[in-house]
């Protein structure tokens, strides 16, 4: 199958719609992705952000997967990082090599920003994306904490 691998920019309502679809199987997460979809107003002024980064995979006209990115600006030097929040492909899709294109997509658009490293982050038993990450980079074991606001 071919898949073709993009960015999502405002107005293309319908592909960023086909990403939250994606998320919400992948993850088994319908409430946070599709519960309370944000407005129109709100994916414009996200898809306009130059620290935002969507990009989908398509077979057809079918968004099969995807992954959001933020571009963080460093102090201490004129460089940036960026980091994958989420990504995701549909299960008919995956070990076909989506994945990895989607995050080699990625590279080239942080390259272009000057970003001097992607990174992501898994969670512990998730075995094919720990898997994927080990093959395209350097393991780190730290730790993560949500603090609430």
């Amino acid at each position: 199958m071919d898949y073709h691998i993009r960015p999502i920019s405002w107005p293309e309502l319908e592909a960023f719609h086909g990403l939250m679809a994606v998320f919400a199987e992948v993850f088994y997460d319908c409430d946070t992705y599709l519960g309370s979809p944000p407005s129109d107003d709100y994916v414009r002024r996200l898809l306009q952000q130059d620290t935002f980064i969507a990009l989908v995979a398509t077979a057809g006209d079918e968004v099969v997967g995807g992954l959001a990115a933020y571009e963080l600006r460093k102090f201490e030097q004129e460089r940036s990082e960026v980091y994958i929040y989420d990504l995701g492909v549909k299960e008919a899709h995956r070990r076909k090599g989506v994945a990895t294109r989607l995050i080699e997509e990625l590279r080239s658009v942080a390259r272009e920003r000057g970003a001097w490293v992607v990174f992501v982050q898994a969670d512990l038993g998730d075995d094919p994306a720990i898997e994927l990450y080990e093959s395209l980079g350097s393991r780190e074991s730290v730790y993560h904490f949500d603090i609430q606001a």
